[in-house]
């Protein structure tokens, strides 16, 4: 019985596995192609060749320096402005009762059925209506806006579910709706607020096409429109080029390392059930 189990988890394995390599492969062969040189490249672009061209890390560094600087702050600033504000609105869709609820709270999750194509030019239209092309705000503003829909959703699941009798304690001792926020909603939502800022973050960092619309300034540019400057019309420099994304995915990687434990329980508290 345990051998014919076994015969019939090996196809399950045999996907698993070609799905690891389709996800690593391709991670591996960019860390491999940054240490090439442009001459190691063109006579071996996939295999490995010696000796490793650590110069193309120092290389970039100062080039792509300052687009992480700028990465790194759309990021924390989106990450935050919107989880804030989602929490607020979450909040008040949870755990009060007013005329209109239900139809604001559809109304407002509608939204996640518009593909985000869709409002591309009228959020550019919009930003530069109000005199904000070219500017950081253009950045933050409208990605805040925009990362409202999922958190609300996200957050109002995990807020019903928390135990009615620790608001109505705390209300019987004198607390306000803002002290029950602050001191029993946030603190009991650690998960889903850590899982919450780990997928904007995400998407920020990995975001290409807005700042490519509405930023025209070099100085202002994230990594991933700075990247863009090492590939030329008839020519690229490979090796400085995977040299960058590898730095640009360490960060990354280390929040993901240090938010993992939340971002797993946020994933298994039940806030993705509706």
């Amino acid at each position: 019985m345990l051998v014919s189990i076994r015969k019939m988890q090996l196809p399950i394995h045999i996907i698993l596995i070609a799905f690891l390599l389709m996800i690593f492969v391709p991670v591996l062969e960019m860390v491999n192609i940054s240490f090439k040189s442009d001459t190691q490249f063109d006579h071996n672009p996939w295999g490995v060749e010696a000796p490793f061209q650590t110069e193309n890390y120092v290389a970039v560094w100062p080039m792509i320096s300052g687009y992480l600087l700028n990465t790194v702050i759309y990021a924390v600033s989106i990450a935050l402005g919107t989880v804030f504000l989602a929490c607020i609105s979450a909040f008040v869709f949870a755990r009060f009762d007013f005329p209109g609820r239900d139809f604001l709270y559809l109304m407002v999750i509608s939204l996640l059925m518009v593909p985000p194509a869709v409002t591309l030019i009228p959020q550019f239209v919009l930003v530069r209506n109000l005199g904000l092309l070219g500017t950081r705000w253009a950045m933050i503003l409208p990605m805040v806006a925009g990362g409202q829909v999922f958190g609300i959703f996200l957050l109002k699941a995990f807020f019903e579910g928390l135990p009615e009798e620790l608001f109505e304690a705390a209300r019987v001792d004198g607390a306000d709706s803002i002290r029950c926020f602050f001191y029993i909603g946030l603190p009991l939502s650690k998960p889903i607020i850590g899982t919450l800022v780990v997928i904007n973050i995400l998407g920020t960092w990995n975001n290409i096409i807005w700042p490519r619309v509405v930023l025209s300034d070099d100085g202002l540019f994230p990594l991933t429109v700075g990247l863009m400057q090492f590939r030329q019309l008839f020519y690229t420099v490979w090796g400085p080029l995977m040299a960058g994304y590898v730095i640009a995915s360490i960060p990354l990687i280390v929040l993901f390392a240090l938010a993992s434990r939340l971002f797993v329980q946020g994933l298994t508290s039940g806030a993705l059930k509706v």
